[in-house]
């Protein structure tokens, strides 16, 4: 294992151990609005902590994209360390058992290594650029399906955007038309991981964050599978418009994604 790699790993399962402690209390969890439907915790800033003390321990001169508390500049800004202590917050909060965490380290603008470990299940995935991604250590590949017609896609709803919800509307319909069904359970980054893990067959969603999407993009790009912007591009870590499969089913993905719609006249 890489040994950056093995700093996430460490910094991940130390952030799960806190979340899972007061998860199985079975008791509700105070949180406090960061904004519209967006939540935080304690707990989430109790397990970035514990990732940031685990990287500076390691690595004090790389520098640090947080969601709970931002850009720490290093010396070495080559590196930086994209944390998300905790995706699926709602999930957490409400006592529902799929939340994770997700490490991606940047090189110079590049994905290295990543991880996305969920606590609860004891699954953890990683990947590292050139070497694979790997579940408990057991090589991951997508999916075999060539066709989206019989294919199982994984989505999340613009819930912070809701002024965006006829837009991503209509995608859903023209994509669940097509599909044999679709799943919403509510964390990203789980959702990028179950595709490079062969469990869907592709996913998209509007808005997300770079902490969201950038330890799965590393995670599907080394299982075999494409990472996307709606139009097909390279733009999804700036927009936050992402979609993720295997290259045939993202190909006729993209290809409902940018239908426009039909005129009543």
């Amino acid at each position: 294992m890489h040994p950056m790699l093995n700093i996430a790993v460490r910094a991940a399962r130390a952030a799960g151990k806190i979340l899972l402690k007061e998860f199985d209390q079975g008791q509700p969890i105070d949180a406090t609005a960061k904004g519209p439907n967006d939540w935080v915790s304690e707990m989430d800033q109790a397990a970035e902590q514990a990732i940031i003390n685990t990287i500076k321990k390691a690595y004090p001169e790389h520098g640090i994209i947080a969601e709970e508390s931002g850009t720490q500049a290093g010396k070495d800004n080559d590196f930086q360390w994209v944390i998300d202590p905790l995706d699926g917050t709602t999930n957490y909060l409400r006592g529902v058992p799929h939340f994770c965490i997700s490490i991606a380290v940047v090189h110079k603008g590049t994905v290295q290594q990543g991880v996305v470990y969920d606590p609860v299940r004891e699954e953890l995935f990683t990947a590292s650029r050139g070497a694979g991604a790997q579940l408990n250590g057991r090589r991951l590949r997508l999916s075999p399906l060539t066709e989206l017609n019989g294919a199982l896609l994984a989505t999340g709803f613009p819930f912070k955007a809701k002024h965006r919800y006829d837009e991503y509307q209509a995608m859903f319909g023209r994509l669940f038309e097509r599909c044999a069904d679709m799943r919403r359970a509510g964390a990203a980054a789980l959702d990028l991981a179950y595709v490079a893990a062969g469990r869907y067959d592709g996913f998209f969603e509007l808005g997300l964050k770079p902490w969201d999407l950038m330890a799965g993009d590393l995670l599907i790009r080394e299982a075999g599978g494409i990472v996307t912007d709606f139009d097909g591009g390279h733009n999804y870590v700036q927009s936050g418009h992402i979609v993720a499969g295997a290259p045939k089913v993202l190909k006729q993905m993209l290809a409902q994604l940018r239908k426009k719609p039909e005129s009543n006249d």
